[in-house]
């Protein structure tokens, strides 16, 4: 394989800082894997779930992370046909065309080091086929990174999820990067009125500009539940998208939906949520969202057309930037909640 060495943001102890070392990159390439350089990769909340090790003791450890990213193909594996050399791509973490790889085996400081099939903490990084899309080189590249999963998660919970009809009542709690992309896909659809919730006024106004029609600081609002029928009517909203994984806020966020609506819950929760079963038994939908269900290879160049055409925008949603040396700051920005989607500059093209 060409490229031998790399730095890369390394999880090493669940609940600790990353480590930003030297990584050693597998001998070649496996079928169906492909060489790339990552350029710009925006922070999710899944990786603060990994990190937190949320779901239970992490049996990978070391490993990668990272799961949406622009990047530039450098050399494929055997049997890769949908990429070439000198492709730009989007990586993403939802299953795409072409072959789904074994994982790479990178190597640290003399150990095996583990990764999945889409990494994007790492300079270099060896990708299953099936985990990117190809874009228009001339596509803005710090944006792409959203595409891989903030823009079609969102995209996806709107269209697939929620199924929103044209003047069904939305309302929205939280809008971070996923969060904002809702307000904007709802607005799309022809959902109202749009109810953006959050605790940051700013984030609130990001969300009017995007479509919001009516804006909630829950921090000073003490009566949340009251203001969100207040607009929408005693009955409750018809769709409900939660994104803060918060326990408090999804059993709110149930509670408040019509009894024929739908609660779709983005945000995982990192403890136990107590609801009253009974009106699932009827017509109330209460579902997770595994990335809005989202084809990335159909939706990727759907939206890329929706961009180029004025429709939408993701102007913005990026609020901060970092280098990959300075990864742990951005990740205490992201858990502060005062940013959109934060960006990590890997490598210049």
């Amino acid at each position: 394989m060409q490229i031998k060495t790399g730095r890369a943001g390394i999880l090493a102890e669940s609940r600790k800082p990353l480590v930003v070392d030297e990584i050693e990159m597998p001998e070649a390439l496996d079928a169906g894997q492909v060489l790339v350089r990552v350029l710009y990769t925006t922070i999710c909340g899944a990786q603060i779930n990994e990190i937190d090790a949320v779901k239970g003791v992490d049996k990978f450890l070391p490993h990668l992370l990272g799961h949406e990213a622009s990047a530039e193909v450098i050399e494929i594996g055997p049997g890769v046909t949908t990429v070439k050399p000198g492709d730009t791509v989007v990586l993403h973490w939802r299953p795409s065309n072409g072959i789904q790889s074994r994982t790479p085996a990178y190597r640290w400081r003399g150990q095996k080091l583990n990764a999945g099939w889409v990494t994007t903490f790492n300079e270099f990084a060896v990708i299953s086929e099936n985990r990117m899309t190809v874009i228009p080189s001339d596509f803005d590249l710090k944006i792409a990174p959203l595409f891989g999963c903030a823009v079609t998660t969102a995209a996806g919970v709107v269209n697939n999820d929620a199924k929103l009809k044209i003047g069904e009542s939305v309302v929205i709690f939280g809008v971070g990067g996923v969060g904002l992309n809702l307000v904007q896909f709802a607005a799309l659809a022809g959902g109202y009125p749009i109810v953006a919730i959050d605790l940051l006024d700013h984030k609130l106004e990001m969300a009017k500009a995007r479509g919001a029609t009516h804006c909630i600081n829950a921090g000073t609002t003490g009566d949340v539940a009251g203001a969100i029928r207040d607009i929408v009517g005693t009955g409750g909203p018809d769709k409900v998208f939660e994104t803060t994984g918060v326990k408090s806020v999804i059993e709110m966020a149930y509670d408040l939906t019509h009894a024929d609506g739908t609660i779709v819950l983005v945000g995982v929760p990192n403890e136990k949520v107590t609801i009253y079963t009974l009106p699932i038994h009827f017509n109330k939908i209460l579902t997770g969202s595994h990335g809005g269900d989202a084809r990335p290879q159909i939706d990727i160049p759907r939206i890329i057309k929706l961009v180029k055409a004025g429709r939408i925008s993701f102007d913005g949603i990026i609020t901060d930037e970092f280098s990959l040396e300075d990864i742990n700051p951005a990740f205490d920005l992201v858990r502060s909640g005062k940013a959109g989607r934060v960006l990590l500059r890997i490598a210049d093209r």
